[in-house]
């Protein structure tokens, strides 16, 4: 019983003397967290919590934009033009971080085809894709225990042969 409770008081002592290493991981803290990369981001757009941006499931406010999703169609249908491109066809989702104040930034595009298969899309789509969502403002400040935050935002497009077809969510 005495060498149980010598062990037991020595391991403090042990981890006590050990330093921690300070090595930056290569992976995000959570899955889908989008770092800033200076060459493509805005360097004066403002994150209020640098450790943590709520991913878009964290509440139930859903699709959270002024005019709900119809608002964000209707700008859709009216900016984008289609036209008929065979074989580009299949989803193409742009994921942002919007900020405590209803701005937003950090897009980044990921796009499959039919079959889930990674897909590059022709630069007619996804920029006018990623133009449109770029300059939608009416996004919504979201609040968690009374305090402003700044949360992961997602549109998927559903698109066939060059046509908008659909938006999720």
């Amino acid at each position: 019983m005495i060498k149980i409770l010598k062990f037991l008081l020595f391991i403090p002592l042990i981890s006590f003397g050990q330093e921690k290493s300070e090595t930056k991981s290569e992976y995000p803290n959570y899955v889908g967290d989008i770092e800033f990369n200076s060459e493509i981001d805005n360097k004066d757009f403002e994150i209020c919590n640098l450790k943590h941006i709520y991913q878009y499931f964290n509440n139930s406010g859903a699709l959270e934009y002024e005019g709900e999703k119809l608002a964000i169609e209707k700008e859709f249908a009216e900016k984008y033009k289609s036209e008929i491109i065979k074989n580009e066809t299949g989803l193409i989702r742009i994921n942002f971080v919007v900020n405590c104040k209803g701005k937003t930034d950090r897009f980044r595009l990921i796009s499959m085809g039919e079959n889930y298969e990674e897909k590059v899309f022709v630069k007619s789509i996804t920029e006018q894709l990623m133009s449109i969502t770029k300059n939608l403002k009416g996004w919504k400040v979201k609040k968690y225990n009374q305090k402003e935050i700044d949360y992961y935002q997602y549109l998927i497009f559903k698109i066939e042969n060059g046509q908008l077809k659909e938006i999720l969510p």
